[in-house]
């Protein structure tokens, strides 16, 4: 929740081009709020509507503001394509439901610019948990016949999308649990920083064995994809009840967070071998060097390396995936992978708010 990453895609070549980029800071009441709303409790529904108009007009001011620092005309603009903030990603209920903040509506009116956006929960009408959405992107960029490849994406929550080398063959992708959620978390609240830069702090910490097994004991893990996650689940009240009574430093607690992302990844990466030589890594966490470090170690001998080395910034990935499911909207095509999400069948994803 630190930024809007917005890009500029141009879609007339073979791949995707990445044109402008561009982050938008969330300031910090805002982040406050949408933080606060994130985690479970009681929500006030005057404070989720203030903050859906509220995170339209941020996500306006990103869009105009990337335009005019890269001189581009919103009529040189198709549409754009907004994922929103999750608040709240509940696929397992009884009636499954997620929440998106960041209205369309005042998005489209305040750009001028036809907008899609609300892109999961068509897929969960369909019988599907509305993530991840991001694997079809990454066959589309990414997959090559006759080479198996991995993408893993390392955001708050951390997914993974498995590329055959037969392009016949289904992609597999889920959520493989927390990225950096639960380390940026125990950072804001001791040491008041937003995240645990490189992993530095995480690297003198000693990983404490017992709570890593509690940890990775979690029925999440041994669960079987389709599945999808979110920090309302990896949460800190979540991380509080792991550690319990448990006496634990500070810095301690912090590498034991980063190595249950590291082995949590690890575990659903071998649980699934399609005889991959490259993993390719995007999202924040490919900034942390401790982390990748570790990943290099427990994948040996996968070479893991940023997807920067295969022509795409880690860093604006998923705003260019966002990009190309509005381009598929526009124009009448599927943008799910059933197999991935566990929908009855391939749907055309989002609402149009034209401008």
């Amino acid at each position: 929740m630190d930024g809007i990453d917005a890009v500029v895609v141009d879609f007339s070549g073979h791949l995707p081009h990445l044109i402008a980029s561009h982050q938008e800071p969330i300031p910090d009441k805002l982040q406050q709020s949408l933080r606060q709303l994130a985690q479970p409790g009681n929500d006030g529904i005057d404070q989720v509507g203030v903050a859906d108009v509220q995170m339209g007009h941020l996500l306006a001011k990103a869009v105009n503001n990337l335009l005019s620092l890269n001189g581009i005309a919103p009529s040189d603009i198709t549409a754009i394509g907004s994922h929103g903030q999750t608040l709240r990603h509940r696929p397992n209920g009884e009636t499954p439901f997620t929440l998106q903040v960041g209205d369309p509506n005042t998005l489209a009116q305040f750009t001028g610019i036809t907008t899609i956006a609300d892109f999961r929960r068509r897929d969960m009408a369909a019988g599907g948990e509305g993530a991840p959405l991001v694997p079809a992107v990454h066959a589309n960029l990414f997959q090559q016949v006759g080479h198996s490849r991995i993408v893993l994406n390392i955001g708050g929550i951390a997914n993974i999308t498995l590329l055959p080398a037969d392009c016949n063959m289904p992609v597999i992708g889920y959520d493989t649990g927390p990225g950096n959620t639960l380390m940026d978390s125990w950072c804001r609240q001791h040491l008041n920083r937003p995240f645990d830069k490189h992993g530095n702090w995480a690297s003198i910490g000693k990983v404490q064995q017992p709570l890593l097994e509690a940890m990775l004991a979690d029925p999440y893990f041994s669960r079987q994809p389709p599945k999808s996650s979110g920090p309302e689940y990896f949460s800190p009240t979540w991380l509080q009840q792991k550690i319990a009574t448990r006496s634990l430093s500070n810095q301690d607690v912090q590498a034991t967070l980063l190595e249950l992302t590291a082995q949590s990844i690890t575990q659903a990466i071998q649980q699934h071998d399609i005889e991959s030589k490259e993993i390719l890594v995007c999202g924040g966490g490919v900034h942390n060097q401790h982390l990748m470090q570790r990943l290099a170690t427990l994948l040996q001998p996968i070479k893991v390396h940023s997807t920067a080395t295969a022509g795409v910034e880690p860093d604006w990935l998923e705003a260019l995936a966002f990009a190309w499911l509005a381009y598929r909207t526009l124009n009448g095509l599927t943008g799910n992978l059933p197999d991935v999400s566990g929908a009855d069948n391939a749907v055309i994803l989002g609402g149009i708010y034209l401008a």
